[in-house]
C-alpha cells in the first residue's frame, strides 16, 4: 500500500493568525456595507452575533478534533459519509474558481490609481481587466508553487497592508468628523435596517465576508502543532476582523460619501478623495497598499483551496494526479495548476456580455452559494461529531454548556447560512435584468455542482 505523501509543516502561530486576516478581511466589503448607509453598522453586528461568532465556535471544536489536511471535507466525510463528504470538499473546491476573478477585477480596478487618478477609465476596460486579472493570477499561482515558505510571506504582506489601508481610512475618517467635513449624518433613523433589494443583498455579502476562519484548517497537515495553533489563531484573528469590518465601515461612512460610488474602486476613491479635501496626496499610495492586499489573500485562497482537490485525488474520487507533490517545492503543484486553468477560463468568461460591475456582481453572488454549501454541511456536522465524541479523548477546545448550547450554535450557523444563499439571488437594483441575473447565478451553481457528481460517480466505479 502507497504511503501518504505529506507536505512539509512550515506554518507557526503568527502566520496562522495574519493568514486568516488576510484571507478574510476583504477591503471590498467596507465600500459594500457602506454603500447602505449607516444601517450597515446594526447588520455587521448581527452577522458577527448569529453567523460569525457560530463559525468560529464550530471551526474551533471541528478543528480541536479532526485538525488534519482537508478540514471541511474530512469533517462532512467522517459525519455523514464520501458523498456528502464529497460534494462538500468540491463545492469549496470549485467556488475558488469564480471566487478568484471577483477578487482579481477588484485589484485591477484599484490598480491603475498606481499611475494616476486620470488612468481611472482602464478599470472598466474589459482588454485591461482580462491581461492584468491573468497576470496577477499566475503569478500568485507561481509563488504558491515554489511553496508556503515562499507564498506566506505574500499573504503576510498582504495582511499588513490590510491594516495599513484600515488604519488610513480611521484616520481620515476621525480627521474629516473633527473638522466637521463628516458625509453621512448618524440620526437613530439612519442605523434601521429597511427590506430593499440592496438591504437584502448585503445581508448574503455581509456573512460572506466573515466567512473562511476553516481555511486555515484545511492546511492543518503544514502547520506546526496543529491541535493547539489553529484554535489559538482563530480566538487571537476572529475579534480583529469583527473589528475591522465595523471600524472601518464606520470610518468610510464618517469621510466619504457613498451615493452612487463604483463598488470596484470605492476604497481607493474613498481614501483618496478624503486625503484632497485634506491636502493629502494619496490615490498612489491607496492603491498600492489594495494591490498589496489584494494579491495576498489571493494568494492564501489559492494556497488554502488547493489542498481540497489534494486530498480528494488521495480518496481517489477525483484524478489522482490531483495529489501528487512537486519533488523540490513539496506543494500539490498539478492541484494548484488546474486551479489556475479553471479561474482563468473564469476571468475570460466573465468578460462577455457584462459590464465589469454587472460580472463581479454574477461573481459574487455565484461564490456565495457554491461557497456555502460546504457551511450548511459543517453545521450539521458539528452536532454529529460531538455526540460520537469523535477525535482524542480531551480536545483542546470544546463549546461549553453540553449538547443544548452546540444545537442552539449549530442552528444559529444552519439558518443563517441558509437565508443567505436565499438573499444571495436578489440582484441589487442597479442590474439592468434580474431575470437574467437570477439564471446566471442559480444556474451557474447548479451547473457546477451537477459537474462534481459527474467525478464522483465516475470516481466510484473506478473503485468497484
Amino acid at each position: 500500500m502507497n504511503q501518504r505523501p505529506e507536505l512539509p509543516r512550515v506554518m507557526g502561530l503568527r502566520d496562522l493568525v495574519l493568514l486568516h486576516v488576510v484571507a478574510i478581511v476583504g477591503l471590498r466589503w467596507l465600500l459594500t456595507a457602506a454603500n447602505i448607509g449607516p444601517s450597515s453598522i446594526i447588520l455587521w453586528l448581527l452577522a458577527v452575533l448569529l453567523f460569525f461568532i457560530p463559525q468560529g465556535l464550530a471551526v474551533l471544536e471541528l478543528s480541536s478534533r479532526l485538525p488534519e489536511e482537508g478540514g471541511i471535507y474530512v469533517w462532512t466525510r467522517e459525519a455523514f459519509g464520501p458523498l456528502h463528504g464529497f460534494i462538500c470538499g468540491w463545492a469549496y473546491w470549485v467556488n475558488s474558481l469564480i471566487y478568484y476573478p471577483s477578487v482579481i477585477i477588484f485589484v485591477a480596478g484599484n490598480a491603475v490609481f498606481i499611475l494616476g487618478r486620470q488612468y481611472a477609465g482602464l478599470a472598466d476596460n474589459t482588454i485591461y481587466q482580462v491581461i492584468f486579472s491573468l497576470g496577477i493570477l499566475w503569478l500568485a499561482m507561481g509563488l504558491n508553487i515554489v511553496g508556503l515558505k515562499t507564498g506566506r510571506w505574500v499573504q503576510n504582506t498582504g495582511a499588513f497592508a490590510k491594516w495599513v489601508v484600515v488604519a488610513l481610512l480611521i484616520i481620515l475618517g476621525a480627521a474629516a468628523w473633527s473638522l466637521g467635513m463628516g458625509q453621512n449624518p448618524f440620526t437613530a433613523g439612519a442605523l434601521v435596517p429597511d427590506l430593499s433589494r440592496n438591504s437584502l443583498g448585503l445581508w448574503s455579502s455581509l456573512c460572506f465576508a466573515l466567512a473562511g476562519l476553516e481555511l486555515a484548517v484545511i492546511m492543518g497537515g503544514e502547520v506546526r502543532d496543529p491541535a493547539r495553533s489553529l484554535p489559538r489563531s482563530i480566538l487571537v484573528a476572529a475579534p480583529l476582523i469583527a473589528g475591522i469590518y465595523i471600524v472601518g465601515t464606520l470610518a468610510v461612512l464618517t469621510a466619504f460619501s457613498t451615493s452612487g460610488v463604483d463598488l470596484v474602486t470605492g476604497v481607493v476613491e474613498a481614501i483618496g478623495a478624503t486625503g484632497e479635501r485634506l491636502g493629502l496626496p494619496l490615490f498612489r499610495i491607496a492603491g498600492f497598499l489594495i494591490v498589496l492586499a489584494g494579491l495576498g489573500g489571493l494568494g492564501a485562497w489559492l494556497a488554502g483551496t488547493a489542498r481540497i482537490p489534494f486530498v480528494v485525488g488521495l480518496d481517489r474520487y477525483m484524478p489522482q494526479v490531483l495529489g501528487r507533490i512537486h519533488p523540490r517545492w513539496g506543494t500539490p503543484h498539478v492541484a494548484l495548476m488546474v486551479q489556475g486553468v479553471g479561474a482563468s477560463i473564469f476571468i475570460l468568461l466573465g468578460a462577455l456580455g457584462s459590464s465589469v460591475e454587472e460580472a463581479y456582481m454574477v461573481l459574487v453572488d455565484t461564490t456565495i452559494i457554491v461557497y456555502f454549501i460546504p457551511y450548511l454541511y459543517m453545521f450539521l456536522a458539528l452536532p454529529v461529531l460531538r455526540r460520537r465524541g469523535v477525535g482524542p479523548e480531551r480536545p483542546t477546545f470544546t463549546i461549553p454548556g453540553g449538547m443544548k448550547v452546540v444545537y442552539l450554535v449549530a442552528a444559529s450557523g444552519f439558518a443563517t447560512t441558509a437565508v443567505s444563499i436565499v438573499l444571495a439571488t436578489i440582484p441589487a437594483e442597479v442590474v439592468a435584468s434580474p431575470l437574467r441575473f437570477f439564471v446566471k447565478v442559480v444556474g451557474g451553481a447548479a451547473g457546477l455542482i451537477a459537474i462534481g457528481l459527474v467525478f464522483y460517480f465516475r470516481g466510484l466505479r473506478s473503485h468497484r
